[in-house]
């Protein structure tokens, strides 16, 4: 009867057919003493049995550990290795559910991390305070704990919220261990019944072997990952340094391709149009005023200009939406700002760029200077020695004419002098003439040109913007005559400019022309006739053609105060003829022509032409109209 015990062995039979021999035994009169025999040898063979199952089972679980060890070392995603962990402890331990909680150090308490057969929201998004329930408890003392029930269990400390979302996940029996990396506790692994079942020994060394394996391998990941950080830092810093290797020889090549321009005599529009080349974009350089020298960005804001000043003041280039822009300053004045229309550019070509043109403009401005010093003291010898021999040879080595119509202008200022004197160097350049700063507050223009009140005008107005304060010209004319004549025809420039400011018209230019009876005064030529024609010709030439007399009914309209009643008793004649008469002198004169200035010069000019007018009958004759 041994024999089929052990065949029971042998074939892993159930339990329940060990009890076959002895019911046999018993139904064929077997006395007591066999029957108890049988007994002992069953109870061998379900002792044996069970030790062949626990080694089975061992053996199992052994095989699973392997296998899990090698899942997790062939895992590299740190996620996916914490859900490898969960999932297989719930499969080993054949639970409901097996999760993770771990370690936060910045609050000091743990989360749960990954789930596994999880249904409620509430409990997979848990924290767990150190020593608070079964896992706090376990990552408190890095000790494996577990309960068959865990609300009738009073070793752990429950807590309100923590109780609610293990009652709605329905959890029963719970089974934690601490999840160790050297003597410090990184998490804790648990699986847990939605039914009361108690845990084994064997079951919690097999979690806890589980959790051994699972910390290297968390630990591994997140070496890993931290390998894998580094070498993506490396590599970026790799990048970084190409990139910023290759924009520092570009920038090189970019300056060495300037370079060899400004040496060949290139320009700023050479420059530009390196940058452009190399950069992309549209380009724009602008002078020390905000005037664009190359280029043109389109209509620029004040922040554009507030952004130059930054870029000045910084000594670098500055972003103001697409444009990029740096501007250069010596002596702490603007010489030249580059704006560069790009969305994505090498700041430093740019930034060469701007020293570039800044070095071009600087070197222009010398050779202006050095000009403008050898032009100012021809116009200072024509001023104060005319007689000076060689002046006209002089003058055309700087290529002027002197024995063609010129303008001396005068400008009067209270601004810069520096400032002043460069304007007038760069206008005289412009303009092919000469010019020359004398005191502190005048700067002298000879002028190829015949538009004297024009001139002074626009000289006025252009160093009034360039020095932000009223600059006054004074001009005169000086014709293709002796080059002596510019001394007298500064004079005459001077007084004009001195006479607008006494009549407080500083900030305007004018000749003695344009000044009216004034000019009378400052000018030297003293014109009276032309004074005269300017301002009554019109009535002259029309009673000369009509043999009228609206001359002779002004000089009685203004003699009688204005009054026409008063001027038909004088002139014996009806007061509707007065009125007629003044309607035609009206129409001939043009509009304001009683305006007290212009009636002033309409006075003047009568008794000047009443003068002539006698001065000539006496000495032509009888043939004098």
């Amino acid at each position: 009867m041994v024999r089929r015990f052990l065949e029971l062995l042998a074939r892993e039979a159930s339990a329940v057919e060990f009890e076959g021999p002895i019911i046999q035994a018993r139904a064929a009169g077997a006395d007591p003493a066999a029957i108890e025999e049988l007994e002992q040898a069953k109870v061998e063979a379900l002792r044996v049995r069970a030790l062949l199952k626990r080694r089975a089972r061992r053996e199992a679980e052994l095989s699973a550990l392997y296998d899990t060890a090698g899942d997790l070392a062939a895992l590299r995603d740190l996620d996916a290795v914490l859900e490898a962990i969960v999932h297989r402890a719930r499969q080993l331990l054949a639970t409901d559910v097996a999760y993770m909680t771990l370690h936060d150090p910045e609050r000091g308490d743990t989360y749960m991390r990954v789930t596994d057969g999880s249904i409620s929201a509430k409990f997979r998004a848990l924290r767990l305070a150190m020593g608070a329930g079964l896992g706090g408890l376990v990552a408190q003392t890095a000790t494996p704990y577990s309960t068959a029930d865990y609300f009738a269990d009073a070793r752990f400390r429950h807590k309100e919220h923590i109780d609610e979302a293990v009652k709605e996940e329905g959890l029963v029996a719970i089974l934690g261990v601490p999840l160790r990396l050297g003597q410090r506790v990184i998490g804790v692994l648990m699986a847990a019944n939605r039914s009361a079942r108690p845990f084994h020994q064997e079951e919690v060394s097999l979690l806890a072997s589980l959790a051994a394996h699972a910390a290297v391998a968390i630990d591994n990941a997140r070496l890993l990952q931290e390998t894998r950080n580094a070498l993506e830092e490396l590599s970026q810093a790799h990048r970084t340094a190409r990139e910023h290797g290759e924009a520092v020889e570009r920038a090189a090549m970019a300056h060495d391709r300037m370079t060899s321009l400004v040496l060949r005599g290139g320009g700023i529009e050479d420059v530009a149009a390196v940058v452009t080349d190399v950069l992309g974009g549209s380009l724009a350089v602008l002078d020390d005023l905000g005037r664009a020298i190359s280029g043109d960005v389109g209509e620029l804001d004040a922040g554009v200009f507030e952004a130059a000043q930054a870029s000045r003041a910084l000594g670098r280039t500055v972003r103001r939406g697409d444009l990029l822009i740096a501007s250069v300053d010596v002596g702490g004045e603007p010489l030249c700002t580059l704006i560069l229309r790009s969305d994505d550019a090498d700041e430093r070509i740019l930034e060469r760029a701007a020293l570039v043109c800044a070095l071009l403009l600087l070197f222009r401005r010398s050779v202006a200077e050095a000009e403008g010093r050898v032009r100012g003291e021809l116009l200072d010898d024509l001023i104060s020695r005319p007689g000076s021999p060689g002046l006209a040879d002089r003058a055309r080595r700087l290529g002027m004419d002197l024995g063609a119509p010129h303008v001396v202008v005068v400008v009067k200022h209270s601004g810069q002098r520096e400032r002043a004197a460069f304007w007038a160097s760069s206008q005289a350049t412009v303009r092919h003439g000469l010019a020359a700063g004398r005191g502190e507050e005048e700067v002298v223009l000879l002028l190829p040109g015949q538009d004297a009140g024009g001139l002074a005008q626009r000289a006025a107005a252009e160093l009034t913007t360039s020095l932000h304060s009223p600059a006054t010209a004074g001009a005169s004319p000086v014709g293709a005559t002796q080059v002596r004549d510019v001394a007298a025809a500064y004079q005459e420039a001077r007084r004009c400019a001195e006479a607008l400011i006494a009549l407080g018209r500083a900030g305007d230019g004018a000749s003695a022309a344009e000044l009216g009876f004034v000019g009378l005064l400052v000018g030297d030529g003293r014109d009276v006739r032309g004074f005269v024609d300017r301002v009554l010709g019109a009535v002259i030439d029309y009673d000369a053609r009509r043999g009228t007399a609206l001359g002779d009914t002004l000089t009685a309209y203004f003699g009688t105060g204005g009054s026409p009643s008063r001027t038909a008793e004088v002139m014996h004649i009806h007061v509707n003829t007065v009125t007629q008469r003044l309607d035609r002198v009206g129409r001939l004169l043009g509009e304001g022509w009683l305006d007290p200035e212009r009636a002033l010069e309409i006075q003047l000019a009568l008794r000047l032409h009443r003068l002539g007018h006698t001065s000539a009958r006496k000495t032509v004759g009888p043939h004098t109209i």
